[in-house]
């Protein structure tokens, strides 16, 4: 009987095959592993799932302080009425409206270093108006998460956070109180 003579191509491609193989896995394994945000919940109510699809909401505004930089969107009905020109009109925010605010360290662009742009995110801050929901809080809910860039993940604010969250829908009411005549709304609409 004859023997084939072994080819190098072809234990080279049993190599190519079992490396792939396990970059597969490895990769399948990571994916199974990262967390699934819109499963986290604050106590009280609010969870990250009601905000789902906020990366892609409209741009309300920028904002800065000496510590983070951020970005406020807002969903279509938070829109709408700040076009028909909530709050300064008088009139509440209608039940639906809802915002997120996300934070970055700053850093300088490294292509216009006099250009201050996001770093690495800290956390996402959520409100939504629900009158019913919310009627012991001005009709909104609030919530923060707090993002661990490291592992990739968000966690509910607590009270060891800057500022202090109370780790429950209504851990923004204190703070809101000084615009309650704006219907509890610190962020203007950016004229365009």
């Amino acid at each position: 009987m004859l023997e084939r003579p072994s080819s190098p191509s072809r234990g080279l491609r049993a190599v190519l095959a079992a490396a792939f193989g396990l970059v597969l896995a490895v990769l399948g394994g990571m994916a199974l592993a990262q967390q699934d945000k819109y499963t986290l919940k604050v106590p009280g109510g609010l969870a990250f799932s009601e905000f789902r699809g906020y990366e892609g909401w409209q741009v309300v505004a920028t904002s800065q302080n000496d510590k983070l930089v951020a970005v406020i969107l807002a969903n279509p009905v938070m829109i709408d009425a700040y076009l028909a020109g909530i709050p300064g009109n008088g009139k509440p925010f209608p039940d639906g409206a809802k915002m997120a605010k996300i934070h970055w360290n700053p850093k300088k662009n490294q292509y216009f270093p006099n250009t201050t742009v996001p770093g690495t995110q800290t956390d996402v801050d959520f409100m939504v108006k629900d009158s019913t929901r919310f009627a012991d809080s001005g009709g909104w809910g609030w919530a923060v998460f707090k993002y661990d860039a490291a592992s990739d993940t968000f966690t509910p604010g607590t009270l060891a956070d800057e500022p202090p969250q109370a780790n429950d829908a209504k851990c923004g009411f204190a703070c809101h109180t000084i615009v309650k005549t704006r219907d509890y709304v610190f962020t203007e609409y950016g004229k365009r």
